[in-house]
């Protein structure tokens, strides 16, 4: 029984590596030129499968847009399937477009620790390798000053004490590939989506209902 559960778990952290690329659907640069984003802020962070991170930042009441790419490391337009063999540097990570006056950057920060295991090393759930480490992207000293508050107030407590989180000045975020954006909304069927992302996303709004979208959905 262990060991199928073994290569059950396996599996799964597997599977968002070895998913065929499906239909695009639609155009979602078009998507996002409509939204208007250029009057918003932008905030980037890395905690795990990009899937995951994506749909628990459009659960966020002020978040117009999360999307997927990656961040982190030196090599110039990285692909998915470079980034799946864990010897690059870059994380999967999001760009965050907020509204400053609904939202602040203090509570995405707070969105980010509460929506992840900050313990694990190169690790979050069933997904192993550096590209699924913690990364919290900071901007500017005032972006930083927040972050490291909100690390030494974790680490007062117990659960919380050995902290993985990298703080990381923000460079350069390449978008993932179209057929990665809006994955979860798009794909709610999928065995990783049932079996990662939505329990993942259930328990970050069982943990803040407070910020979430007066609808609950994203």
């Amino acid at each position: 029984m262990k060991k199928l559960i073994f290569l059950f778990v396996i599996g799964i952290s597997l599977a968002s590596c070895a998913q065929n690329r499906p239909e695009q659907q639609g155009s979602l640069e078009q998507d996002r030129i409509s939204k208007n984003l250029d009057s918003l802020q932008v905030a980037y962070f890395a905690s795990g499968c990009f899937w995951c991170v994506e749909a628990v930042y459009e659960s966020v009441e002020g978040v117009q847009e999360a999307v997927s790419g990656y961040s982190g490391g030196v090599i110039k337009n990285p692909t998915y399937e470079q980034i799946c063999t864990g010897r690059l540097e870059h994380a999967e990570a999001v760009k965050v477009y907020y509204d400053s006056s609904i939202v602040s950057y203090s509570t995405l920060v707070d969105v980010f620790f509460n929506s992840h295991d900050p313990s694990t090393r190169n690790a979050q759930g069933p997904d192993r390798g550096p590209q699924y480490r913690s990364i919290a992207f900071y901007m500017n000293d005032a972006e930083r000053t927040i972050i490291d508050a909100k690390i030494s107030a974790l680490k007062k407590v117990k659960m919380h004490s050995s902290i993985t989180t990298q703080v990381k000045k923000f460079d350069v975020f390449y978008d993932a590939e179209d057929y990665h954006q809006d994955y979860e909304r798009l794909h709610p069927d999928q065995g990783y989506i049932q079996g990662v992302s939505v329990p993942r996303l259930n328990k970050f709004k069982k943990k803040m209902p407070e910020v979430l979208k007066s609808s609950g959905k994203h």
